[in-house]
């Protein structure tokens, strides 16, 4: 939340609740004044005429200028203090007979001006020049009781810690106290519902960073389902389809070459269904993740398996494994094999019938890399590797922080090299 940020005005409600505490305040200063005239708050009219009360018209104005504008004290803040304070600085010079709830609204004003204005400078800049005023009001009338000897006659005057300067130290702190908790309340009002708006801005950002995590989720769901989908279907029909040409072809011929890509075609179709059967029990698991299930039966020592699928269905192929063998992480091992199997696949599907195809496994000081170079013609594929199954193998190495080159090569066929970085093993073992 920015510094500009602007407490938002209450609503109809909250004009209400302030409208009922105004009537409150209104009917508890008229019984106040009423009280303080009957005890004879002012001296006996028979010594001072002049101390007589002030006339009931002006008192039941001066009471309304103290409570009705706080009616609005959370709309115009800065406004509604100044008036009410203005009222209670003239209650007492017109002898309005009431020292109780002129005090207490006075405090609602200034508490008010911390709380709920929208300008914090000109809230500072009210409030600092109303205690300033009402301070020098103080001290001129202090200065002027000291010098009045028939005002509290009974005070000593003499002397540092006389009567009437503990009384004048008393009024001081009474007030400074008052004061400064109006100010100190109202800044911590402003404080807590600015905490509070923050939190519930937090709150709701959380809400949302919740819902596009579970969209999130479930699109990644759906794409690592179409991912481990294509992996499985396009593999093994991919081999069914070789054998049952091969199969077709000398049928009449080689009946035991026919009955032998026959046989590839059920072990494919068997593996196929047993794929596919993990799979979806893995989806209705809500506990197990489909690519980690199926990742532990599949890794880098099932790739001779791949190799010779391969071989089978008419590509010639090999397997080399260039330097010192080392175990490697669950999954990496997994996006190894599958990256291997959709190259592979490629291969059967684009490369011709006169290609061969060269796999080799690096495990070498910096990561672990596979490459698959083959000799066909590449047909159907793109330089770039934007098709289905290569993007399929490009978010599988990401995942492990691998990475992926694939391409026409320059004395022809085509070349996949993925490679996945020590760091990203070491970091994935663990996680996993």
């Amino acid at each position: 939340m920015t510094d500009d940020w602007l407490r938002p005005r209450p609503g109809r409600e909250g004009y209400r609740r302030d409208a009922i505490g105004v009537a409150a305040l209104a009917v508890g200063t008229i019984v106040s004044a009423l009280l303080h005239a009957r005890s004879g708050y002012f001296t006996d009219l028979d010594v001072d005429p002049q101390l007589h009360p002030a006339p009931i018209w002006l008192s039941a104005l001066m009471i309304l200028a103290l409570t009705v504008p706080l009616a609005w004290r959370r709309r115009y803040p800065e406004i509604v203090a100044v008036v009410v304070s203005v009222a209670f600085f003239l209650a007492p010079t017109f002898r309005v007979p009431e020292a109780l709830f002129g005090s207490i609204t006075l405090f609602i004003a200034i508490y008010s001006v911390g709380a709920w204005s929208r300008h914090r400078r000109a809230a500072t800049i009210t409030r600092v020049l109303i205690i300033v005023g009402m301070f020098v009001w103080i001290g001129v009338q202090l200065l002027l009781t000291v010098n009045d000897p028939d005002t509290l006659p009974g005070f000593s005057r003499s002397g540092v810690f006389s009567a009437f300067a503990s009384y004048a130290v008393i009024n001081v702190l009474t007030n400074l106290l008052y004061f400064g908790g109006a100010y100190y309340f109202g800044d911590s009002a402003y404080r807590g519902a600015r905490s509070r708006a923050e939190l519930e801005d937090r709150t709701e950002e959380l809400a949302q960073e919740r819902e596009i995590s579970a969209h999130q989720a479930v699109a990644l769901d759906r794409v690592r389902i179409a991912r481990e989908l294509h992996d499985v279907v396009a593999h093994h029909v991919s081999v069914m389809g070789v054998q049952a040409g091969a199969a077709r072809r000398v049928l009449a011929t080689d009946p035991a070459q026919a009955s032998e890509s026959l046989s590839t075609i059920e072990a494919s179709a068997r593996q196929a269904v047993d794929e596919l059967h993990r799979l979806l029990t893995t989806l209705r698991d809500n506990d197990t993740d489909a690519a980690s299930s199926s990742s532990s039966t599949r890794g880098v020592d099932q790739l001779p398996d791949l190799v010779e699928e391969t071989s089978a269905a008419g590509i010639p192929a090999t397997l080399h494994v260039v330097g010192d063998a080392r175990p490697v992480p669950t999954l990496v091992g997994f996006t190894v094999y599958r990256v291997a199997q959709e190259a592979l696949t490629n291969v059967r599907k684009h490369g011709g019938g006169r290609a061969t195809v060269d796999v080799r496994l690096r495990y070498l000081a910096d990561g672990v890399e596979l490459e698959v170079a083959d000799t066909g013609v590449g047909r159907g594929l793109t330089s770039s590797g934007t098709g289905l199954g290569h993007v399929g193998m490009r978010e599988r190495l990401a995942a492990v922080g691998g990475e992926l080159e694939v391409g026409p090569r320059a004395r022809g066929g085509y070349l996949v090299r993925a490679r996945i970085a020590p760091r990203i093993t070491e970091s994935t073992e663990a996680a996993s």
